[in-house]
């Protein structure tokens, strides 16, 4: 900054030398603020648009191991109230996620308790991320994923479970290439829908007695593929859909158990009769019986494996009699759901954004 003394000085000897018009003007320069002129910015490139997941998990602690805690998160597409449990163990490892859809009914609180995934992430080591819907988004605390708006990328549900992801992921430090997402009937649904949506985030998807989307777009439409069986959506050959673990019961008189082949008709762009199957039977300890088909491709990679629970109804099978709509004497659909997203994990090559 310019010395305004210099200038009265300056003043002064042009004063004394007889000059009072040149004094006048360095004395008036001197005491006036100097302006700096205004330098035209470059016109700034736009940036691509992102979810604020990283900035706000990175102002909060990374909870404690063993804990099961609450939250609230606020996002640009809407907020959404959930549980995380932190297993036990370190808290420097960089665990997988895995993100569980409850049914219509339930809270996130319910659906760990019938689900048994707690003691399970203790036992394998991963988070377990809880989504709850909101009564004032349905009554039913249904996932709404039968309309239009919650079965797009950047839009809804789906865009809103995927951001919840995302900063749970950069709040645990958890494992990016390790994310997975499972749900039972609307749960499921949307699940499906979210994984579909984002084959950026989530490795694997997990499938309890849920409706195929397909070309649903109506709650009527949702109600006839749930008495019906439902036709699974039409992918193109370039898309990745993520390989996809599925339980039914042949029993399910609330969700049509051929639903299941829904999911199957178009396996990642090719055509299911293109893929081979391997079928094995067994029986639960529980005394059901089962039928488990892997359909994997030409090229031996996984691409659907489906539980065929005989007797079995809506349900969730292997699960505790402490939560709501369980199953116990099922095969242990939770266990057999973390062995099959455990051995799958996003290929290096893929960005993971959830961004519009």
């Amino acid at each position: 900054m310019k010395n305004p003394f210099l200038g009265v000085l300056k003043a002064s000897r042009l004063s004394r030398r007889g000059r009072p018009l040149a004094a006048a003007m360095a004395l008036q320069q001197a005491l006036m603020p100097r302006v700096k002129p205004k330098r035209k910015r470059a016109a700034a490139k736009p940036k691509p648009a992102k979810l604020p997941v990283v900035r706000h998990a990175a102002r909060l602690a990374r909870p404690a191991p063993g804990s099961f805690t609450a939250g609230q998160y606020e996002g640009p597409h809407g907020a959404l109230s959930y549980r995380l449990y932190m297993p036990q163990g370190s808290d420097r490892r960089r665990l997988p996620l895995v993100v569980m859809l409850h049914g219509c009914t339930q809270t996130a609180v319910d659906f760990a308790r019938g689900t048994d995934m707690n003691a399970l992430a203790d036992e394998f080591g991963f988070i377990v991320l809880y989504p709850e819907q909101s009564q004032s988004a349905n009554p039913h605390r249904c996932w709404n994923w039968h309309r239009p708006s919650d079965q797009r990328r950047g839009s809804g549900e789906p865009a809103a479970i995927a951001a919840l992801t995302l900063h749970t992921a950069a709040l645990c430090r958890a494992n990016p290439s390790r994310i997975y997402i499972a749900g039972i009937s609307a749960g499921g649904s949307a699940a499906e829908i979210t994984g579909r949506c984002y084959p950026d985030i989530y490795a694997a998807v997990g499938l309890h007695s849920a409706v195929a989307s397909g070309n649903v777009t109506s709650l009527p439409g949702a109600l006839s593929a749930m008495r019906n069986g439902g036709v699974g959506a039409a992918l193109s050959r370039k898309a990745r859909l993520q390989p996809i673990i599925i339980f039914h019961g042949d029993s399910d008189r609330t969700v049509h158990p051929g639903n299941a082949s829904g999911f199957i008709c178009t396996l990642n762009g090719s055509p299911a009769q293109t893929c081979v199957a391997q079928v094995s039977k067994g029986q639960s300890g529980g005394g059901r019986d089962f039928t488990r088909t892997v359909y994997t491709s030409p090229a031996s990679k996984v691409l659907v494996e489906n539980w065929t629970v005989h007797g079995g109804g809506h349900a969730w099978f292997g699960g505790n009699r402490a939560g709501t709509y369980t199953d116990p004497a099922g095969p242990d659909a939770s266990r057999e759901i973390i062995r099959f997203f455990l051995a799958h994990r996003l290929p290096p090559v893929v960005t993971k954004s959830a961004s519009t």
